[in-house]
């Protein structure tokens, strides 16, 4: 069996280990063939290919992004796309493929099932989202890279007596500026599940302030958005899957705190450092995990289905399950820790 390997959107940290378990096990252990696709769906359409052996995948498992290359390419966005990419399938003689990705490449992997193509999922996002699996690899990554970010800020803050915004990924989920906040000590975190009121946060502020504290670390995940009428939000361009770039977010939040209150604030946006580097150990097994059972699934002839994790072991669900919604932060989690040891 000849099976096909992508890579697509952003790129996140435990990629290569996906790749490498994949392609150890597809290998040594079935005897298959491997071949990778260049830079997501884009090399699908344009026929790009990269040989994929075991002796290719050596040193990998720590290192950061993918050795596929990835973008953010959509088939059904781009003229005759489809047709490309499954006339590429059927020149290369790929069998089978596994799709790494988050919800855009894998809804892409699902339209293909639809039309015959062969395929398995793998989620990949760093920012937790995707439903049908309890955690995502890259995420435990990109939150210790926030927590480590945000221990710096607080010394910063506290020699300066400032307010120090931290904007963290997260377009329409709090995930990582949540458990980043938590672990942090913030005084405030505000994720996109729920419009902020920008003068109850300049309030908090002012009310720790007031007991004596001068130094506040707020944390916010750029997708984040204030109440109808509070801060206005500049539209920008969007993608090929619709989505809008965002980021900015903690520049307005900072200019904002400081006019109404006072106090002198600063921001940083961590971007894309929370994407690069060396995966933690958590996201390499849990990479690896994903790897192996996606290219089980294959061998067991379980197509149209994504792996996932769900209390500690790795199943199967069916791809359209695992993007049928986005999955946000669960409201206890917020409310009952969050807002507890937060202010």
């Amino acid at each position: 069996m000849r099976v096909g390997v992508l890579t697509g959107g952003g790129d996140c940290p435990g990629l290569n280990a996906v790749i490498r378990a994949v392609v150890r096990k597809g290998e040594v252990h079935y005897g298959y063939d491997l071949v990778g696709f260049a830079d997501g769906w884009r090399g699908v359409i344009e026929g790009r290919t990269i040989p994929l052996d075991v002796e290719r995948c050596r040193g990998i498992l720590p290192r950061g992004g993918t050795i596929l290359g990835t973008s953010r390419t959509n088939p059904y966005k781009v003229d005759g796309g489809v047709t490309k990419a499954l006339a590429t399938l059927e020149k290369e003689r790929v069998d089978a493929l596994v799709a790494i990705g988050g919800e855009d490449t894998l809804g892409v992997a699902n339209k293909l099932a639809g039309e015959g193509v062969s395929v398995v999922g793998v989620p990949k996002t760093i920012d937790n989202d995707l439903s049908a699996t309890e955690v995502t690899f890259g995420f435990h990554t990109a939150v210790q890279i926030a927590t480590d970010a945000i221990d710096r800020l607080h010394t910063t803050a506290e020699s300066h007596d400032r307010v120090i915004v931290c904007e963290v990924m997260g377009r329409h989920a709090g995930w990582i500026a949540t458990y980043a906040g938590i672990a942090g000590g913030d005084a405030e975190i505000i994720v996109p599940e729920e419009p902020f009121d920008v003068d109850e946060v300049c309030r908090k502020l002012q009310a720790r302030h007031a007991k004596g504290r001068y130094a506040s670390i707020v944390v916010v995940a750029e997708g984040a958005r204030p109440k109808e009428g509070t801060i206005a939000v500049a539209s920008g361009e969007v993608d090929q899957f619709g989505h809008e770039r965002l980021g900015g977010i903690g520049n307005q939040l900072a200019i904002e705190i400081e006019k109404r209150t006072g106090f002198e604030s600063r921001v940083t946006i961590l971007g894309h450092v929370q994407r690069g580097g060396t995966p933690t150990a958590f996201d390499r097994v849990l990479a690896t995990r994903f790897g192996v059972a996606a290219i089980d699934a294959v061998h067991d002839g379980e197509f149209g289905t994504m792996v996932a994790l769900d209390a500690g072991r790795i199943i199967r669900v069916p791809l359209a399950e695992g993007v049928s919604e986005l999955k946000t932060i669960d409201p206890s989690l917020y409310r009952d820790v969050a807002e507890i040891f937060t202010g």
